[in-house]
């Protein structure tokens, strides 16, 4: 019971904001992950992770039935769920892919924020082992599980400020993420090689171009990060004039 309450205490804990300049460091380090085309090949999987979660916590949520998630190695990733073909359920299941990673950027910079780098980590910790037992491929396993290890090694072996530098870094990542992962989807739908995109899906769906909703993407991955840097302190909420 006391190591029970001893760990409770570690991920609930309050732990100093990252001075700017170290932030700074830590979302450069993230960008160039995303930008340099070698490590984007390889920690896009992570993007993949977050972008089938979304699929399936909203599938979940709306009533459909969850078939299960497979992960590719091209990055590439299928999330089954049973229920009526059409209607707001399934639109809201196809939004939820592309949207995912930012929002769970989001997420993380507000937990940053607010001073919860190490239970930032516990979460998303949480949030792969949900995906895990819903994986059904041999690759996919193996990619939630190192994503796992990985974090779990960030909480369990790092100090608090490294802790924090990571945190920031993962969160920064997800967002800059969501929006490379849109344009390359923007580029390959021009070269009308994803006919069965998300985008071209709700198209389908909803009789409006697929091209809006690439844009609907790429506006929640832009919001998303203009909001995670005000929490973070790094950047001024915009005003709205009376």
């Amino acid at each position: 019971m006391d190591a029970l309450l001893a760990f409770w205490e570690r991920v609930t804990s309050q732990q100093p904001a990252l001075p700017v300049t170290e932030s700074w460091i830590a979302i450069a380090v993230a960008a160039v992950v995303v930008v340099f085309p070698p490590s984007w090949r390889l920690a896009r999987h992570a993007v993949t992770i977050a972008h089938e979660a979304g699929h399936a916590l909203v599938a979940t949520l709306t009533g459909r039935k969850l078939s299960g998630i497979r992960l590719h190695s091209d990055t590439s990733g299928v999330t089954v769920s049973r229920g009526r073909p059409r209607g707001p359920a399934m639109i809201a299941t196809l939004l939820a892919g592309y949207t995912a990673p930012a929002i769970l950027g989001l997420g993380a910079s507000w937990m940053l924020g607010a001073g919860y780098a190490t239970g930032m980590l516990w979460a998303l910790l949480a949030v792969l082992a949900l995906v895990l037992v819903q994986v059904r491929n041999w690759f996919g396993l193996w990619s939630v599980l190192v994503s796992g290890a990985l974090v779990f090694a960030a909480t369990w072996l790092l100090d608090e400020r490294w802790r924090a530098l990571v945190a920031t870094a993962v969160a920064a990542f997800m967002l800059l993420g969501a929006l490379r992962a849109t344009t390359e989807l923007q580029r390959v739908r021009r070269g009308g090689r994803a006919r069965n995109s998300d985008a071209d899906q709700l198209a389908r769906l909803t009789h409006l171009p697929g091209l809006v909703w690439v844009g609907v993407f790429l506006v929640v991955a832009g919001g998303c990060a203009v909001l995670a840097g005000a929490f973070l302190g790094l950047t001024p909420l915009p005003s709205v004039a009376g």
